[in-house]
């Protein structure tokens, strides 16, 4: 297959001038609105344009577009294979000719032919020849829109394209045309073509494309049905694909779509379409012994070929997917027969689960760690966004008051304001007229400074936001205008401000409490953001990536503006500006690599200062929307300080519930006492390790007592009792004093025990355990 049979539709509409010959097509160039007015320029078109059909004659097909499509040419090359075939021409000859052909409707070429030629004064002449007044009407759609210079511009050349490359008229122009255009553009160039989203916009303005969706909306795929996300996997047997797919639709309306994907993911793909890959024949799920042993040791690793010999993560969280589809197999068959022959012994035994307690453990213990390590840091984080943002907005002010071409000194650098045409940034979408622009003349960097300071803006407001409120990155997108309301207390009658948090991973609904600092922030949103024009939040609609559903137009607090057109912030760009924040603060961990910082990060962080700091843990799970409390404590990274606290508080609430007089001054008598019991706690062999206040039980037959402390010095001393007590066993032995036997047996075996402790010990020596001094109570 040639490239031109990839990219160029079948089904080419064929212009009158198809099949004509070339002295026809000659004669229809004076009917083109751009036909020359000076003679010499007329024979140099005419010349341009036979030459050209006389080299598509030499190829094979029924009209010019089929031999053009026999040519397969998608660049420059046609002009040096022209000449190669007929004669040699100026180029200026050859473009007007190939102008000409492209106008009359007589060509229509690949978009990349298009793109390679670069020919743009053929578009502008596109927009006089093929109705005109659509281009005009399109021209002022895009004003309206608020489309300026480039942005204006940028979606009549795309129209342009597509009119070349479909032979329609723009009235003809449909979503099929849209689709294809961004198919090849995607394929080929790895990007959209540009303007094609603004196009889309004008068109659908005029009326020519229906509805009411962005071009964005139209081309999403939404939630897919059950059977086609699972007749990706090319599964071969039949029966088993029908029950995955009735199980997964019994399943469905109980879960959300992304842990749905998830479910498939697993049973599906990781499961069912791993056993085919390695046994082609199998057909039941009643697995061999020997299958089932196979499928679970390669389920240990990752299939991912980028990452050989990966352990699998999640692997107890797929045994217990593919353990739960048998039982639930089993189960339902007893309510409904139909299930009854597919219900097969499990191959995923309880035993093969075991472990899902510790690996939650182990992963609550790798969250509270991570939690440990960047929760310090949070501080210097804010205090790099805030610098950050402050020195954009003094940046910005200083530019506003230049003139274009004077230099300027801030903060011991040198700029230059610079025209807008003069300046770059790696968006053009959020080029205008209104940006200021700037020179660093030190490094010769050229800044969009409007574009510097609105992105500087917005780290630092997702940050601070994300740290006052704890909420989840879904529920910070969907915060809306309409989400700050009042509420009056009814003690005081005080009316303090409340933020409403829509549910997002879960159905509970929650109101927070909006702390003076984030009413500050959320204050600066909604002036940043308002319309200048009617001082109102401008509505949007936001796409959710999990659910692949987009909501209603609603006034969200964190939108912004991509060119002519606004949007809600995706989640890849709210991760994308804390990464700039921790590249600018420059912070790293314990051994030296840079912290990396997710949204989620800062729910934990907000909870743990939030308990560490006195509020209760009940209370933090509802304001985190947790309908368990033991996932809120999952979420509480412990930092020694906090237990210490923590028990210090404890027993001082224990002590306060004691009787007063057992905490009274001790009297002298009593604290001789005290100080005696110490001394007296020191034998021959070492020291008496029973508390103060309690006897002892063994009648001072310390070789025998478990709270003997040995001193090793006295090592050789308990050696002589214990050779002392053999000798005495033996001599009672000889004259049958059998009950004595026995006690010196005990005796014995107790100071042997002490000599195994002893020998256990390190050879440096015993360690000092730092015993308080008695001091004088005088």
């Amino acid at each position: 297959m040639t490239q031109g049979e990839l990219i160029t539709p079948r089904d080419h509409p064929l212009g009158r001038l198809d099949r004509s010959d070339i002295d026809k097509v000659l004669d229809a160039l004076p009917q083109l609105p751009t036909w020359p007015a000076v003679g010499a320029d007329r024979n140099r078109c005419r010349r341009g344009t036979g030459q050209i059909l006389e080299w598509l004659a030499t190829y094979p097909g029924d009209g010019w577009q089929a031999r053009w499509l026999a040519a397969d040419i998608h660049d420059r090359s046609w002009r040096d294979m022209v000449m190669a075939a007929t004669y040699p021409a100026p180029e200026d000859q050859l473009l007007q000719g190939m102008r000409a052909l492209l106008l009359l409707r007589v060509l229509r070429p690949s978009y990349w032919f298009l793109h390679r030629y670069k020919a743009y004064a053929l578009f502008d002449e596109v927009r006089l020849t093929v109705s005109p007044d659509l281009f005009t009407r399109a021209a002022s759609e895009a004003t309206r829109l608020g489309m300026i210079g480039r942005q204006a511009n940028q979606p009549l050349i795309t129209l342009a394209k597509l009119v070349l490359h479909s032979g329609k008229d723009v009235g003809e122009l449909g979503p099929e045309d849209f689709f294809l255009a961004r198919a090849w553009s995607v394929r080929a160039i790895g990007r959209h073509l540009p303007g094609l989203h603004a196009a889309w916009e004008v068109l659908r303005g005029l009326g020519i494309l229906p509805g009411d969706h962005t071009f964005r909306a139209a081309i999403r795929v939404g939630q897919r049905p059950t059977a086609e996300m699972i007749d990706v996997f090319n599964l071969r047997s039949q029966t088993v694909r029908d029950v995955l797919i009735r199980y997964c639709e019994e399943r469905r309306p109980a879960m959300d779509y992304g842990s749905f994907r998830g479910l498939i993911g697993h049973l599906v793909g990781n499961f069912w379409a791993d056993l085919e890959k390695h046994h082609p024949e199998i057909d039941s799920l009643h697995l061999h012994p020997d299958v089932a042993l196979a499928w679970k040791e390669r389920a240990q690793f990752v299939t991912d070929p980028r990452y050989p010999g990966r352990p699998r993560r999640d692997r107890i969280a797929l045994f217990m997917r593919v353990r739960a589809f048998y039982l639930d197999l089993q189960e339902w068959a007893l309510e409904d027969p139909s299930w009854a022959p597919f219900a097969a012994p499990s191959p995923i035994r309880k035993s093969d689960t075991e472990g899902y307690a510790k690996v939650k453990k182990s992963a609550t213990a790798e969250m509270h760690q991570r939690i440990r390590d960047r929760l310090p840091h949070l501080p210097l984080l804010v205090q790099a966004a805030e610098r950050n943002r402050a020195y954009h907005q003094a940046l910005l002010s200083s530019v506003e008051a230049t003139l274009v071409g004077d230099t300027f000194d801030y903060n011991g650098t040198v700029f230059r304001r610079t025209a807008p045409q003069t300046a770059t940034h790696r968006s053009h979408r959020q080029r205008g007229p209104e940006h200021v622009h700037a020179t660093n003349l030190a490094s010769d960097e050229q800044i969009n400074v409007t574009v510097a300071e609105n992105s500087a803006f917005w780290r630092w407001a997702l940050l601070e936001t994300l740290r006052h409120t704890g909420v989840r990155l879904e529920e910070l997108l969907e915060m809306t205008h309409l989400a700050l309301i009042s509420y009056k207390l009814r003690d005081t009658g005080e009316v303090v401000p409340l933020l409403q948090i829509v549910p997002s991973k879960s159905n509970s609904e929650r109101l927070l409490l909006v702390t003076p600092e984030l009413a500050s922030v959320l204050a600066t949103i909604i002036k940043r953001i308002r319309d200048p024009q009617t001082g109102r939040v401008p509505l949007v609609a936001r796409y959710d990536p999990h659910e692949r559903t987009t909501g209603p137009m609603l006034p969200h607090l964190f939108q912004h503006v991509l060119g002519w057109r606004r949007e809600v912030i995706s989640q890849r760009l709210v991760q994308r500006n804390l990464n700039d924040i921790l590249r600018l603060a420059g912070l790293t961990d314990a051994a030296g690599e840079a912290l990396r910082y997710t949204p989620h990060d800062f729910r934990r962080m907000f909870v743990t200062e939030a308990v560490a700091g006195g509020l209760p843990v009940h209370i933090a799970a509802r304001l985190l929307g947790h309908a368990n409390l033991n996932t809120t404590q999952a979420y509480l990274a412990v930092f020694q300080d906090d237990l210490i606290r923590s028990y210090r508080a404890f027993v001082a609430e224990r002590r306060a519930l004691r009787p007063a007089g057992e905490y009274r001054d001790p009297t002298d008598a009593e604290w001789e006492e005290f100080q005696q019991h110490f001394q007296l706690r020191k034998l021959e062999l070492g020291t008496c390790g029973r508390p103060y206040g309690t006897p002892c039980n063994h009648e001072h037959a310390c070789i025998r007592c478990p709270m003997l402390r040995v001193d090793p010095d006295q090592r050789h001393r308990l050696v002589e009792i214990a050779t002392n007590l053999e000798e005495r066993i033996t001599e009672a032995h000889e004259n049958g004093w059998l009950g004595e036997v026995q006690g010196l047996r005990v005796s014995l075996d107790a100071a042997r025990s002490k000599l195994g402790a002893l020998d256990r010990q390190p050879s440096t020596g015993p360690v000092d355990l730092g015993l308080p001094v008695v001091r004088d109570p005088g």
